[in-house]
């Protein structure tokens, strides 16, 4: 009988190097490496050959970037959710689709566990174990960072040292970056302490700084059907496809670059910078949509469901019952959220240049200075009087208790 097998969330940086010979070292398991490529690019070249030597038994790459835009960030970009009033939620949003297909290789290896690189001070390990103890709640979880004695990055970087593997980064570049096709973070350095300004010309990988954004606006035009996006600028387009064209376009005009200090899921604050370029041009486009397409009631109650479609999100909670009925009102919502919007970017603003729509609410002869035929102004009295009564009441009973406004005295 062979060993017991374990998947290890793999992404070739310094956590998971160090953490397949510690897995060997301090478990008796067969150790399987699973990079699930959510658009890191470039970043999972040669993951096999450093997985492999550096003491796994098999490599799997997952490629999932389609399914990551359709099935994760469309669902979240339809909700408008955004995390504490600007954290577009990067991150959090490949969390459930990476804790899916960990699952999905560990019913097919017939392993006993799932091990991820998580630190015990920040959200990941909270999202992916809450996705995995909700879709295989029999797998063990191991989480080195909490069980380990190592403390800190240079002791992670002296471990590997002493075994003579190779270090997968410099020393003097140790920013704590996460990328996917959504956005890329970054966290650590000089953002440790919220009174330095960020070093941009050394942190943006995916942006410029609005100083360096051409001085010529960009126009840009999406097409939506029931709230998903189906062509940029009269291009059809994959999900993937077109979000790589927006951070492309969005890179250049220095848009969606955001600086926050946010509440993290176990209690502390922490600071980070976020480049989401393509991301933001989506909401903006889609938001404005929606001013045309949703009524007031609808449009109001769904700003409740989006923040707590936000903080469901960032807190793990994909597969729970409350997600699920949310994302069927969200659902709901877009069924005519079907049209164009041109937006401006330029120099990290994003600018609405007009949007139209068959399922349009807006009527030019009711919004008109003009009398039209649908809306009659005498109309008003009687609506004024009907929904003042509560205040009129109001004031005739604070007069008959003595209680009447009086004019300031100068």
């Amino acid at each position: 009988m062979g060993k017991e097998k374990v998947v290890l969330a793999y992404s070739g940086g310094l956590d998971t190097t160090v953490i397949i010979p510690w897995l060997k070292e301090n478990y008796d398991y067969e150790v399987i490496a699973a990079c699930i490529d959510v658009g890191q690019g470039t970043e999972t070249d040669g993951l096999e050959e450093k997985a492999l030597k550096t003491g796994a038994s098999k490599y799997y790459l997952v490629e999932c970037e389609e399914e990551f835009v359709s099935d994760y960030v469309y669902p979240t970009m339809k909700a408008g959710a955004v995390y504490e009033g600007k954290y577009l939620l990067g991150t959090s949003i490949a969390r459930p689709l990476i804790a899916k297909k960990l699952v999905e290789i560990a019913l097919k290896e017939g392993a006993v566990a799932i091990c991820h690189g998580a630190t015990g001070k920040g959200n990941d390990q909270v999202r992916f174990e809450l996705g995995i103890k909700a879709l295989a709640p029999h797998l063990k979880i191991i989480a080195p960072w909490r069980i380990w004695d190592i403390q800190s990055r240079e002791d992670e970087i002296e471990y590997l040292e002493k075994r003579g593997i190779e270090v997968p980064m410099k020393k003097d570049d140790s920013y704590s970056r996460d990328k996917n096709l959504w956005h890329l973070s970054h966290e650590g350095l000089e953002l440790e302490d919220p009174a330095n300004e960020p070093n941009y010309d050394k942190l943006l990988h995916l942006s410029v700084t609005p100083e360096k954004a051409p001085d010529k606006a960009t126009y840009v035009e999406i097409e939506f059907e029931q709230g998903t996006p189906v062509t940029l600028d009269g291009e059809k387009m994959s999900p993937a496809t077109m979000l790589k064209k927006l951070n492309e376009l969005g890179g250049k005009n220095a848009i969606g670059i955001i600086d926050l200090v946010e509440n993290r899921v176990v209690g502390m604050k922490s600071r980070g910078v976020y480049e989401t370029p393509g991301g933001t041009i989506l909401y903006a486009a889609h938001k404005e949509l929606e001013y045309l397409c949703l009524d007031k009631q609808t449009q109001s109650f769904k700003s409740i469901v989006s923040n707590k479609f936000a903080e469901l999100v960032y807190s793990g909670e994909w597969f729970t019952p409350l997600f699920e009925a949310l994302l069927a009102f969200v659902e709901s919502t877009q069924k005519t959220v079907t049209g164009k919007v041109k937006l401006k970017l330029y120099k990290g603003n994003i600018i609405p240049a007009g949007a139209e729509s068959k399922y349009s609410l807006y009527n030019e002869s009711l919004a008109s200075f003009t009398t039209g035929d649908l809306y009659n102004h005498k109309d008003a009295e009687g609506f004024i009087n009907l929904f003042g009564l509560p205040l009129k009441v109001n004031a005739l009973v604070k007069k008959l208790n003595g209680v009447e406004f009086k004019p300031e005295e100068k």
